[in-house]
């Protein structure tokens, strides 16, 4: 599962819930994080409670595992299954030339990445299942996704066969299988990013990576009925305007947000409250809610649930 969207809508933070989520669900999961910056501070491991935030697993609860994805442990991974012996690829490691090389271009670097999730995608234990059934990757922006899925085919194009394009094709075929991946985009209930998810949409298609759900986070509470909401209307009309008429405005807006969401996509999407907690306590606030409201979708077989 990735997840995307632009910067600011809270997307590290739904990536956090949805694991939260799956993970109280009794589902095994890996909260893994794609991050431009490998060395920087990492929002997403506080988030989970995760004490470290580096390129090995760690375990961060029952059924959660949190992993950052690093391009120098992906290269060095590829190099010790495309190298006849380990420690030839350790020694390609060190060498300061290699490293520079496999850091300069973002090709490399993006590969690397990619490589050393397959590599935990791939593990399974002596009965075969998977040791990570469900991986939650949090993506660093919206374009990422994208370039996950351009990049291989640029590779390819290069060098089609080898270690390196069938590394790269297995990425590819993972990518674009509805049955193992799907892109959860998240917005705000405003019309620009709202605008900007829908076009989004599109790109995907092009690309091949499946939509499998949309959600609008921060959704304002709406307390009116159709009723109230129309005599309040009257009494602005006649005493003028009131600093409730932001709030209102606003209210309008996420409703009209809501229809284009509808109307732009085919799969199932859902709005996610806004909340006054942050940090920890919101990621298990929304948990308890999206593990109501996904029930709630499922029993009544409709595409919208709103917690």
């Amino acid at each position: 599962m990735l997840v995307s969207g632009k910067g600011g809508v809270g997307k590290t933070t739904l990536s956090a819930t949805l694991a939260v989520a799956a993970a109280r669900a009794g589902r095994p999961v890996l909260l893994a994080e794609l991050s431009p910056d490998e060395g920087g501070p990492s929002t997403l491991s506080g988030l989970v409670g995760a004490k470290e935030a580096g390129p090995r697993v760690v375990p961060v609860g029952p059924n959660l595992s949190f992993v950052r994805l690093s391009a120098q442990e992906g290269h060095r991974l590829f190099l010790e299954e495309t190298l006849p012996v380990k420690w030839l690829a350790e020694a390609a490691l060190r060498s300061r030339a290699l490293r520079r090389f496999l850091e300069a271009g973002p090709a490399l670097k993006e590969m690397g990445l990619m490589f050393q999730l397959l590599a935990l995608l791939r593990l399974t234990h002596p009965d075969g299942r998977r040791v990570h059934p469900l991986t939650v990757v949090d993506l660093p922006a919206t374009g990422h996704a994208l370039a996950l899925a351009t990049l291989p085919r640029s590779i390819l194009s290069l060098m089609p066969g080898g270690p390196v394009g069938r590394a790269v094709r297995e990425g590819l075929d993972l990518l674009q299988d509805p049955a193992r991946t799907g892109v959860v985009l998240t917005t705000l209930p405003e019309p620009l990013p709202v605008s900007e998810t829908l076009a989004l949409v599109g790109e995907l298609k092009e690309v091949g990576l499946p939509l499998s759900a949309a959600v609008l986070n921060r959704m304002p509470e709406d307390p009116f009925t159709p009723e109230s909401r129309a005599a309040l209307e009257r009494l602005l009309e006649t005493h003028g305007p009131h600093r409730g008429q932001r709030a209102l405005e606003r209210l309008e807006r996420a409703r009209l947000a809501r229809q284009r969401l509808a109307a732009g996509v085919s799969v199932p999407y859902w709005g996610l409250p806004e909340l006054a907690l942050t940090g920890v306590a919101l990621v298990e606030r929304l948990a308890e809610l999206l593990e109501s409201t996904l029930e709630g979708a499922a029993s009544h077989g409709g595409r919208e649930a709103t917690p």
